[in-house]
């Protein structure tokens, strides 16, 4: 079994920030600042509580509808992939997970970028009906936090990369209107950029350390060290129907 070399790995690598939610006040602390929200809601009335994660706004009032409003907005930016493939160029889109009240949000940023289909590797926060409307198939490839892809899940998805990008139906006539996959799991940050690497791995005849380095480039914190290893353990056994080995150059560039 191969071993990972964690300085080759980390090097270079923005490793993600430590929450600021871990700084915890102590008992003392919370007992006074509670006695004094308290003793300031009985002259003030009540006050609203601020959300505490960046990029978070609190959501517009809704009339049930869904999907609209103006107070909302992504948690973070989608970070869009053009891998070169031997066999023609892999687009991906790596998103968090939308909301209900934010799906259109992202529905604008996949119309942006051509997406034709979208994989859910997470569990569900919103209603399919919207993406559907739009054109956009969904794909549900569900699987746990922090593990691998089970075989039949990572059969699912290299047969739609295969299709998307190199089959019959694929589009190769202008760049602008080259298809797009979007993928998303809650964050971003694990299942998502981990189903994209092993597309790099069968597709752009790319190593894990080299898949992994160029996605945490432009997403940082990805792929934990769990999901690394099992990268780097990953034999390629994939055999495209549009025929054709993996092989040949390949590269990655990205457009954020």
């Amino acid at each position: 079994m191969t071993q990972v070399n964690p300085h080759r790995i980390l090097e270079g690598v923005e490793q993600p920030q430590p929450s600021r939610l871990t700084a915890i006040p102590a008992t003392s602390q919370l007992h006074r600042s509670n006695s004094a929200r308290s003793a300031g809601a009985s002259s003030t009335g009540s006050r609203k509580r601020k959300p505490h994660h960046p990029g978070y706004k609190m959501p517009a009032p809704s009339n049930g509808a869904g999907g609209g409003g103006g107070g909302e907005t992504m948690a973070t930016k989608p970070t869009f992939l053009v891998v070169n493939a031997s066999g023609g160029d892999m687009r991906f889109l790596i998103m968090d997970s939308p909301k209900q009240n934010n799906l259109h949000l992202y529905i604008k940023e996949m119309r942006n970028h051509s997406v034709t289909s979208i994989v859910r590797a997470c569990e569900r926060y919103y209603d399919s009906t919207q993406l559907e409307t739009a054109g956009i198939e969904v794909h549900n490839m569900e699987y746990a936090d922090g593990h691998s892809p089970p075989p039949e899940i990572i059969q699912r998805w290299l047969e739609l990369v295969d299709n998307t990008f190199f089959g019959a139906n694929s589009a190769a006539s202008s760049s602008s209107a080259a298809p797009c996959i979007a993928i998303h799991c809650v964050a971003g940050l694990g299942r998502a950029p981990q189903l994209v690497a092993l597309a790099m791995i069968e597709f752009a005849n790319m190593d894990a350390v080299d898949a992994v380095t160029m996605i945490r480039k432009h997403r940082k914190g990805t792929i934990n060290g769990t999901q690394l290893q099992y990268l780097n353990n990953y034999k390629k056994s994939y055999k495209r129907a549009s025929g054709g080995g993996a092989g040949g150059d390949s590269g990655c560039c990205v457009i954020q």
